[in-house]
């Protein structure tokens, strides 16, 4: 299997390629990247970060790429900088997604109820149009809501299924993270999606480590891309990737490190690879 990941790199704070590298690499998946632009540090809790725009330098590359007959079986996409990059996105489907290939897009537009800065209107409605492109849609519980013209205000637990139901008319197999939910006196925190089988709405749910912690839905999408492509069922690939991810969160709040410079997910890996070797086996 032959992964492309399409996003930025953020030199510090990890997140983007900086996380989708190595994961899906260390699911002994072969993964290629595509840079959208360059920074010294991610733009979340960070001031004064350097920002470089690659849009120029990605058709010498996709060139390039087309004289090798290069071919993806997976292509995964996440922070896309202009309409121009989501425009390219869809010609790199086009001609280098493999004919029974995935298409996996993370809308990465904001969080917490609000767009991410340099974001509008225009850019959520090109996005939408990039959805109807991708076989499988990732967003979080913000990008959800913009994506479906929902009150991120008036969303509630029962919400959720509404919402998927939306989101089908972009994607056929759409879900969305971040949904917190109350099971007794826990709180948790939930990835609602269809299933491949009679797109059956499922929810698999984790506990909830309180805090923001920057790029962890880079580390969820980077471990679906890792289980989907080692054959992995989807039911099995969202409760191996949530579970990571939980981890991961737990053991940066246990380290002590500041939430600006990403999850580590170093310690956690070993556990995420047995588990995918595991489901591998089944």
């Amino acid at each position: 299997m032959r992964v492309l990941a399409i996003n930025d790199i953020s030199c510090v704070g990890k997140c983007s390629l900086t996380v989708a590298l190595p994961i899906i690499s260390a699911s002994g998946v072969t993964c290629d990247i595509l840079p959208t632009a360059i920074l010294s540090t991610h733009t979340g809790g960070f001031t004064g970060y350097t920002f470089r725009d690659l849009s120029e330098d990605i058709p010498a590359i996709l060139k390039h790429w087309k004289s090798i007959n290069l071919k993806y079986d997976y292509i995964v996409s996440g922070y896309l900088g202009s309409i121009e990059q989501i425009d390219m996105v869809k010609q790199i489907k086009n001609e280098f997604l493999n004919p029974n290939g995935t298409m996996i897009v993370d809308p990465v537009m904001g969080d917490n109820g609000i767009l991410y800065s340099h974001f509008d209107d225009k850019f959520v409605n090109e996005m939408k149009g990039l959805c109807k492109f991708a076989d499988i849609i990732v967003p979080n519980l913000t990008e959800a809501c913009f994506l479906t013209d929902t009150p991120f205000n008036s969303v509630n637990e029962q919400s959720y299924t509404e919402i998927l139901k939306k989101l089908q008319t972009l994607c056929g197999r759409p879900s969305i993270t971040g949904c917190d939910e109350k099971d007794s006196e826990n709180h948790i925190r939930s990835t609602v999606y269809y299933t491949n089988e009679a797109y059956q709405t499922k929810t698999f749910s984790t506990e909830k480590i309180e805090g923001s912690f920057h790029g962890a839905g880079d580390v969820y999408v980077s471990a679906l891309v890792g289980a989907l492509a080692r054959g992995i069922n989807i039911d099995t690939a969202v409760a191996i990737s949530a579970t990571f991810t939980k981890d991961s969160i737990l053991q940066t709040k246990q380290d002590g490190t500041e939430a600006r410079f990403g999850l580590n997910s170093e310690s956690c890996m070993l556990s995420l690879l047995q588990n995918l070797d595991k489901a591998s086996s089944l």
